[in-house]
């Protein structure tokens, strides 16, 4: 939900539990496929959830970083995808790894698109995501499905409308009868949530399951999982992460003596574990349910915050995940904050997540983060999104992170709001009105948060920093992360941005940095035998950046082997981006690496200083 505006998913559905398919005939499943280009041994194994942590099979800590794909699917001009094409979607995808340094989508579904008629799957619709989805694996991205809903449905919104939606089929909003719309005086499209009678009784009625929506839905769902696990090869089906069952829920309306809270214990978590047992029955067991809580149990406004965050559902890994979403809603309303965001900004808001993530017992994903590039307060998105990017990698301020690094915290997975290609070109005629065809922006309700665009070569283009976009993160860690900083250095117009400098304690570091950037993990060593990795930026050369860590210090680092400590290797995809591999033969041993581009050719005498400074800090700190 960027914005006091919000989205929230709609989702309707079918009495019964099977249903008829439409389209073209089912296709046997997919031949099997090797794993994406330039994998290693290592790579590819399923992500479940342990200890609290995403892992892979060799019980490395996960974490998933990229974008959401896309909100495209919302309109109707490309038929509820993502992309026109697949050769789009492999466009995109190989951009989103090499440019936008993302191993990992959220990928919108429209349900109005999958059962268009009451009972009736739409296979070619299936199709087409399928083979879209498939172009994202085989760039070694993994993908988390979400059916998404906005407003619960375009549907409820007429030709005239100032809104519109998404989600639900034009048969679902027929089945409730529902009132003309009308949100009064509304600023912002997510007023309509709250404000629009509506989109709150069709948002109410599903939540009860009246007219058998959550019914009908759960078995399109389940329908959809199980033609994904049947059309991807197992390589392909293991790059898939989860699935988001329902975005950004809101009840709609409370029932008498009924709080935000009884409502996500006795309707919301009833639903998760209905769709939980549709997973179960499509074959995606082993897959973790990416599940949101109230969105307003983190609003940033007090007015509308509500108690949540699935208190009651008790410990929920490893079978699910808790994911959330967060927008400053008062950097987006223009009024109720002044000025930029500042070192720290959102250390307490995402330190929330993963406090409420820690005591659920499980993994924690912001699936949604963003803020506006156009409009009156776009000259706050440098330092909006560089204060988020800061928080989903610590729970620090930088000005506390070197002299308290143990309070550090998980390094957070995300996903940014969003990943468009078709950005500033769409051709959407809103509800249907050829009077209204939207063209700038995202073409949807007025907003415009997309990360890239096409150039008028038909290239794709970053519309934000490329220094905060694609970053240095721990994508594998082979062990426990005790602390992870990243200083991106990256820029609001001609100004550049540094929170987190080396502090003067450790002098040989910082001349080392020197005004470059920097990233330094601390981590734990575990027992498995799988090296941890940094995912490098484009921008990193790796005949220019510097390791200085405790298995070995080195300027332009190899190219990796079993036997080299500290290597650079492709990533998985054949995109051209690259890691850093740290290698380790021990277990429960404190490790560090810092990873920089400041230095030009360090002399032996700098990188042995800056390796003893290190290491008595670490002792020290851990």
């Amino acid at each position: 939900m960027p914005t006091i505006r919000v989205r929230l998913m709609a989702v309707l559905a079918l009495p019964c539990g099977f249903l008829a398919v439409t389209g073209p005939p089912s296709a046997t499943a997919a031949d099997p496929t090797p794993s994406p280009a330039d994998s290693l041994w290592f790579d590819g194994a399923p992500l479940t959830v342990q200890g609290g942590r995403l892992a892979d099979g060799q019980g490395r800590e996960i974490v998933l970083r990229g974008y959401n794909v896309s909100g495209e699917a919302k309109l109707e001009e490309n038929a509820g995808l993502p992309f026109a094409s697949v050769a789009d979607a492999e466009k995109s995808a190989t951009a989103l790894r090499a440019l936008g340094g993302g191993n990992a989508v959220r990928f919108l579904l429209s349900w109005a698109h999958a059962e268009p008629v009451r009972g009736q799957v739409d296979t070619a619709y299936l199709a087409a995501v399928t083979a879209q989805v498939r172009a994202f694996l085989d760039a070694g991205v993994r993908v988390y499905p979400d059916f998404h809903q906005d407003l619960y449905s375009r549907h409820l919104f007429t030709a005239g409308s100032w809104y519109t939606g998404d989600g639900a089929p034009e048969w679902a909003v027929d089945a409730g009868r529902y009132p003309a719309e009308s949100c009064g005086i509304c600023l912002f499209w997510g007023q309509n949530i709250t404000q629009n009678a509506a989109v709150r009784q069709a948002q109410y009625d599903f939540w009860h399951n009246d007219h058998g929506l959550q019914d009908a839905f759960l078995a399109t769902a389940r329908t959809t999982m199980a033609y994904l696990r049947q059309h991807l090869s197992a390589a392909e089906f293991a790059g898939i992460a989860g699935f988001d069952p329902y975005n950004e829920p809101y009840a709609g309306g409370y029932d008498p003596g009924q709080t935000s809270r009884t409502w996500e214990r006795d309707l919301l978590w009833p639903f998760y574990e209905r769709f939980r047992a549709r997973m179960d029955a499509a074959g995606w067991q082993d897959k973790p349910a990416f599940v949101e809580p109230n969105l307003f149990w983190n609003a940033d406004i007090a007015a509308q915050k509500q108690e949540g965050g699935l208190l009651d559902a008790g410990t929920l890994g490893p079978r699910y995940v808790f994911n959330t979403h967060f927008y400053d809603q008062k950097a987006i309303s223009g009024i109720l904050m002044w000025g930029k965001a500042a070192d720290g900004r959102y250390a307490t808001d995402f330190g929330a997540v993963r406090d409420r993530a820690a005591a659920a017992g499980t993994a924690a994903v912001v699936g949604e983060f963003g803020h506006p590039l156009s409009g009156t307060v776009s000259d706050k998105a440098p330092t909006v999104l560089k204060a988020m990017y800061q928080a989903l990698d610590s729970r620090l301020p930088g000005a506390r992170w070197w002299s308290d690094p143990a309070a550090s915290g998980p390094v957070l997975s995300g996903t940014q709001w969003q990943w468009d290609l078709y950005d500033g070109r769409h051709h959407e005629l809103m509800n249907g009105n050829p009077g209204k065809v939207r063209t700038s922006g995202d073409a949807w309700n007025d907003e415009d948060l997309s990360a890239v665009r096409l150039d008028d070569s038909g290239q794709v283009a970053l519309r934000q920093d490329a220094r905060l976009l694609d970053r240095l993160y721990p994508s594998a860690t082979a062990g426990t992360t005790l602390a992870f900083t990243y200083e991106d250095r990256s820029r609001d117009g001609s100004d550049t941005l540094t929170w987190n400098p080396v502090p003067g304690t450790l002098p040989h570091v910082a001349r080392l940095v020197g005004s470059g950037r920097y990233g330094l993990l601390v981590w734990r060593s575990g027992s498995g035998s799988a090296p941890t990795e940094l995912h490098l930026p484009a921008s990193f050369p790796t005949a220019s950046t510097t390791v200085v860590s405790d298995l070995g210090t080195v300027y332009a680092p190899p190219a990796y082997t079993a036997a080299t400590p500290v290597g650079v290797a492709p990533e998985p995809g054949g995109t051209g981006s690259r890691r850093l591999l740290l290698g380790d033969t021990d277990s429960g041993v404190l490790h560090y690496a810092l990873v920089t581009d400041g230095a030009t050719a360090p002399s032996a005498d700098l990188l042995n200083a800056a390796r003893s400074e290190l290491a008595t800090w670490a002792t020290a700190h851990f």
